[in-house]
């Protein structure tokens, strides 16, 4: 008898201590990877690095024949560098460790501590090297979009430079405000579903920096700049489109109703875009473009991105109609009048489109789409407009700011701008010794390789700036 007592209080004692690590346990679940959202986040990733490439094709396309592999070049490079930033310390200042509301800390340098496990903190069910891969395709896409500002007048060496440099004083500290855990836009409630404050803004108003401080190209006004291959333009903005569902619908982070709302709405905003911009571009001049409909595309891809994932069908086809409008204006007819050159309209659709996106965001979102999001003014929250503006304004100040200041700073210790020489023989043979057709060879009779003057022609009193 005595020995059955013992046998049950030994039972009762090893419960007592037990019980209260089991209902811990059942309390804070650990967190468990979902292999649906884990392929689904990898293929978006894909798409997204899959969007760098065809923005080559689509800026490529648009140049003169003389500059297309230089054009392509950068983009295409951009890949290489900012991924090689990105995991050494891009990551880490973006998502990390939240250091007052402004930056990341370090702690993640080099991806230490980015393991294969899940971080609650941004997705409880993929892995965080998957979210962190992710996000990386978006910081490569982002100074690509800027080279369509100087497209064909700066040097190579330069451009490489200002794009690592872009890259951690501008677009990290710029995502870990919005997006990081604790970042001050985050905490007063901007919403950005996929980088339209992120991505567009700050790239297209830093694009247009820097086109103003190189100057102009040698002949701009006065030469015809046309595009020499539209059929390579209307390929990249497929592409782009294509793309541009991993961008938006991945962003929901996991295989479910969100991302299958990002996914519709952003078709519905690229199809109304190209839909208004052409029909505004065959009122205003009289005949509708192929370069129009691809440029629309992209107009209503940038407006949708921040909202996909808190708007409806029907307000994405007003905020793509609307859009296709609006950059159709800040391209055909703004820059004509202020006559700065933009080379390829990286801030007439991408910084405009992008702040008409964000501000949108402010009026058309609902929390009958999505619960953790917020309602916009034509849903009763005037607030939610305000906080907007504010993550526009504070980003495109920002934005300007830093990017004068490594122009400048950048200026002083190297060549910013090929020479006009250079410029004028096209940058494909002059930084990277090739031409894209051969025909080009067999015209002018000369092999492909570059010989510097003997007297190097003074600089074009437009050429700088900085």
């Amino acid at each position: 008898m005595k020995r059955n007592l013992s046998v049950l209080a030994c039972f009762i004692l090893v419960l007592f201590l037990a019980l209260p690590v089991a209902l811990a346990a059942e309390a804070t679940p650990a967190a468990k990877i979902d292999p649906g959202d884990t392929a689904f986040v990898l293929i978006s990733a894909a798409l997204v690095l899959l969007m760098t490439p065809a923005l080559a094709l689509f800026y490529g396309g648009m140049c003169r024949t003389k500059n297309v592999l230089s054009t392509i070049m950068q983009s295409f490079f951009i890949i290489g560098i900012i991924s090689v930033q990105w995991v050494l310390f891009g990551y880490s200042l973006a998502f990390g460790p939240d250091v007052h509301g402004l930056i990341g800390s370090l702690d993640w340098i080099g991806l230490k501590g980015v393991t294969n496990s899940p971080n609650p903190d941004y997705a409880a069910t993929i892995p965080h090297s998957a979210f962190m891969i992710f996000q990386g395709m978006f910081a490569v896409i982002t100074p690509a979009l800027i080279t369509g500002a100087f497209a064909e007048r700066m040097k190579f060496t330069a451009f490489a430079v200002f794009s690592i440099l872009w890259a951690t004083l501008v677009y990290d500290p710029v995502a870990h405000w919005v997006w990081g855990v604790g970042g001050w836009l985050r905490e007063m409630g901007v919403l950005d579903f996929a980088g339209g404050t992120v991505v567009h803004i700050i790239s297209g108003v830093s694009g247009l920096v820097v086109a103003l401080m190189l100057g102009k190209r040698k002949g701009y006004g006065s030469e015809v700049m046309l595009p020499h291959h539209l059929p390579m333009t209307v390929l990249g903005a497929g592409l782009l489109w294509f793309g541009w569902f991993g961008f938006n619908a991945g962003s929901a982070l996991g295989a479910n109703e969100i991302a299958s709302n990002a996914f519709v709405v952003t078709h519905i905003s690229a199809a109304a875009a190209t839909v208004s911009w052409v029909l505004a571009e065959w009122l205003k001049h009289g005949k509708p473009t192929v370069l129009g409909a691809a440029s629309g595309c992209i107009a209503g891809l940038v407006s949708i991105t921040p909202a996909a994932g808190f708007v409806s069908p029907m307000s994405a086809i007003a905020i793509g109609l609307l859009g296709g409008v609006i950059c159709f204006v800040s391209v055909s007819m703004v820059k004509a009048r202020l006559g700065y050159d933009d080379s390829l309209d990286a801030f007439g659709v991408h910084g405009v489109g992008g702040t008409w996106g964000a501000l949108a965001t402010g009026l058309f979102a609902s929390k009958a789409v999505n619960e953790a999001g917020a309602d916009g003014l034509f849903f009763g929250n005037a607030a939610q407009f305000s906080n907007q503006l504010v993550g526009v304004v504070a980003s495109c100040l920002f934005a300007v700011v830093m990017t004068f200041i490594i122009i400048k700073s950048m200026a002083l210790a190297m060549e910013l701008r090929v020479t006009e020489s250079q410029e004028l023989q096209g940058l494909d043979i002059t930084e990277h010794g090739e031409r894209a057709y051969a025909y080009q060879d067999l015209v002018t009779g000369s092999p492909v390789t570059y010989t510097p003057p003997v007297a190097q022609s003074a600089p074009s009193p437009q050429t700088s700036l900085a």
